[in-house]
């Protein structure tokens, strides 16, 4: 599968790793399990990789549909660094093709115009510095599409102690996941449903490579991650599929994986879906917590009880939160129950965050090229 799109000769590209020339002379990525095979100038199915120069290259390396500063809950992570900010951005293009895209008008877009704004990976590092941001967030679309671009940021953000957070469906092949993940400290990965009916009709992809993923993430690597699952009424919100999610989780990945349930709004080509009931999110949570996960959360809404963190030995509260904006802070130190001494899964620093629910939009050309600077 590959997009009817054709990349200009002119366009700036940057050189890729994961593909491989086929018998017929076309040229297939192997970043996500679509394959796109090409022709020459074609592009994939994501839109921002294509065949140019007989390569397959990355058109968005250094540029973004912009970036903003927004609290690390807002991903989200409830149990990364909770009250941080995070410089977080995003491209054009995805490789999944959801009809319920809730960032359509970026991952949707087939128009470089909408890549206004952009940095190399140290001048990144070093306005996130200089905002005062514990992390880079790649989201809005799917990272795993500019995972080169990504990666050096993630280098660039390591070597002055800033974390690196992916947004994403999991959606990746195994060589360049191993390569991918290797760099990311957190990542939310959106489980979006639990049929493969639901993957294939809704949004072109399948269920099994989402689940390779996170096995790999819990097998394989020290990333530290949460899950999200919209629930989109009449589609995946049943309690049926509940349970078998969250059994699932607890059995593969272990009972201390957070699981956030958030509500649905009609957008891109859903219109004609309603909100997602609270009663629903409700269900899905208790449905989550009764088959042993210790963490599970609603979201998109405001329910300071089911949004909050709770010791999952003697049930007090650990993490105080109304949406974004935290409001008790019941871990020691060493970030464990200050009431029993059970350790919270998570990353945590001695003391929360204060950046609470604040969004502020950051233009890159208001820095300059040296150590993030403002003019």
């Amino acid at each position: 599968m590959s997009g009817d799109e054709q990349i200009d000769e002119n366009t700036e590209s940057w050189p890729t790793q994961y593909w491989h020339t086929l018998d017929d002379g076309r040229i297939q990525c192997d970043v996500c399990p679509r394959q796109c095979k090409m022709n020459e100038g074609q592009r994939g199915l994501c839109f921002v990789r294509g065949r140019l120069g007989d390569q397959v290259v990355l058109t968005t390396y250094g540029r973004s549909s912009g970036f903003c500063v927004d609290p690390i809950e807002k991903k989200p992570l409830n149990h990364f660094l909770p009250g941080t900010p995070t410089l977080s951005f995003g491209t054009a293009g995805c490789n999944l093709a959801c009809k319920f895209c809730q960032n359509w008008d970026i991952s949707k877009s087939r128009e470089i115009d909408t890549l206004a704004d952009g940095a190399k990976p140290e001048h990144v590092a070093a306005v996130a510095q200089k905002l005062g941001c514990r992390s880079v967030a790649f989201t809005y679309n799917d990272p795993v599409i500019f995972m080169e671009y990504a990666i050096d940021i993630a280098q660039a953000c390591k070597e002055i102690g800033i974390s690196t957070v992916a947004v994403t469906a999991g959606y990746i092949s195994p060589e360049p996941r191993a390569e991918f993940f290797r760099h990311m400290d957190a990542t939310n990965v959106d489980l979006k449903a639990f049929t493969e009916d639901f993957y294939w009709n809704i949004t072109k992809s399948h269920i099994e490579d989402v689940l390779e993923t996170l096995i790999f993430l819990k097998e394989e690597t020290n990333t530290w991650f949460e899950l999200t699952n919209l629930v989109i009424p009449g589609e995946n919100d049943s309690e049926g599929e509940f349970d078998k999610m969250s059994a699932w989780v607890v059995e593969h990945l272990g009972p201390e994986v957070p699981l956030h349930f958030s509500a649905f709004h009609p957008d891109y080509r859903m219109m004609d879906k309603p909100n997602t009931p609270h009663e629903t999110l409700n269900l899905a949570r208790r449905t989550a917590l009764k088959n042993g996960v210790r963490h599970a959360y609603v979201g998109n809404v405001s329910d300071r009880g089911r949004g909050s963190t709770y010791c999952h030995n003697c049930s007090a509260l650990l993490i105080g939160r109304d949406r974004y904006t935290l409001s008790f802070w019941g871990l020691n130190d060493a970030g464990a129950c200050r009431q029993c001494g059970t350790p919270c899964a998570g990353v945590f620093d001695s003391a929360p965050g204060g950046w609470g629910a604040k969004r502020l939009p950051v233009r890159m050309r208001d820095f300059t090229a040296e150590a993030g600077v403002l003019r």
